[in-house]
């Protein structure tokens, strides 16, 4: 080897994009997981935001691009192009916000549209956010049938407890590495 080369600190390098509908969570799922930190008053993302995060899973250290992207739709043009590339993706509903819920086929469908071989190559895993909530309108059976009926992982998390956070990022890169 040559020795002039800095050697990589990680094994594996992925890209992981959050998306869902504007006030979801996304943001403060990114930031409960890198920063181990919660805002009541997170703004929101406007375009696309990123973090790094480097995790073990299977002995590999794994880094991760995460990308926060914008739920708004006025945003929605600039997010194409963040598609490319992307190992997995989690898909971020409000388990409080029934209209969260029932728009993620449009939101799979741009997957589709936008991944490399119509979404087909890329890890997706649905995840229900805000379960420390107590105004539960979608029920996790519902969550957990949808996801299957897509062929994807179901998780469910509260960025502001931290319950389930790292999980929705450990099993999400174990099922990348296992690809």
């Amino acid at each position: 080897m040559d020795s002039h080369q800095p050697q990589a600190d990680y094994d594996h390098l992925f890209k992981v994009l959050l998306i869902g509908d504007s006030g979801v969570g996304k943001s403060c799922i990114l930031i409960r997981f890198t920063d181990d930190t919660f805002d009541e008053n997170q703004q929101s993302t406007i375009g696309v935001d990123f973090k790094v995060s480097t995790i073990n899973s299977g002995g590999k250290n794994v880094k991760m691009t995460l990308w926060d992207t914008a739920g708004q739709e006025r945003f929605r043009t600039l997010t194409s192009s963040y598609y490319r590339g992307a190992q997995g993706i989690a898909l971020v509903y409000d388990i409080t916000r029934r209209e969260t819920f029932d728009y993620l086929p449009q939101w799979l469908k741009e997957v589709d549209v936008y991944s490399p071989n119509g979404g087909k190559d890329v890890v997706k895993v649905l995840v229900g956010n805000k379960v420390d909530m107590e105004d539960r309108v979608v029920t996790r059976k519902e969550g957990e049938a949808w996801a299957k009926s897509k062929g994807m992982m179901y998780l469910e998390c509260s960025a502001k407890t931290s319950v389930g956070i790292s999980q929705v990022f450990d099993e999400l890169c174990a099922k990348v590495l296992q690809n």
